[in-house]
């Protein structure tokens, strides 16, 4: 083949391709509704005395239920260990709130080692701050989240904890409702 005929082929073979590129994407080319707010991502928060504290989060508000953050779906993940004690919980997601960078997420303990813990509600606060993302929890009062009571939906405390360098990969979807 001289020169010519591989510029040629060269030249048919990426037409082809971006050919069979359009025709695949044509049908994913419909307009995708943009879901109402979300939280998702993982970190470990900083604590000098080395606590080995996660957080996970795959929270989220369907456009269509864009007018009752109440209909969240998802789950949440958090553990607290230091010298091999601690423990750890799981909640299925009751609450999404989100304002620009920050989102609030409550959710009923499912699974959890903690004694007392399963059956409890708890939230987080999430400020999704690039490379510093910040957290809170309901519990900051309390020092476990099996002490509380009574907590409503979506409620949480300021994001006063410091996100590990190098873990914080949070991302928060803002809520636009419809006022």
């Amino acid at each position: 083949m001289n020169r010519r005929t591989k510029i040629v082929v060269l030249g048919s073979a990426l037409l082809l391709t971006a050919g069979a590129a359009s025709v695949a994407t044509a049908s994913d080319d419909a307009p995708r509704q943009r879901e109402a707010a979300a939280l998702t991502g993982t970190a470990k928060l900083y604590r000098s005395a080395g606590d080995d504290i996660t957080f996970s989060f795959d929270a989220h508000l369907a456009a269509k239920d864009t007018a009752d953050p109440t209909k969240a779906t998802g789950t949440f993940e958090f553990s607290h260990y230091l010298n091999g004690e601690g423990a750890r919980a799981k909640a299925k997601v009751d609450c999404l709130l989100t304002g620009g960078k920050v989102a609030v997420v409550s959710g009923v303990i499912t699974d959890s080692d903690l004694p007392g813990a399963e059956g409890k509600r708890v939230g987080v606060t999430v400020h999704d701050a690039g490379r510093h993302d910040r957290l809170g929890y309901s519990w900051a009062s309390t020092g476990n989240p099996a002490e509380t009571k009574g907590l409503p939906k979506c409620v949480s405390s300021a994001p006063f904890e410091k996100v590990k360098k190098g873990t914080g990969d949070f991302t928060v979807v803002p809520w636009r409702p419809d006022f």
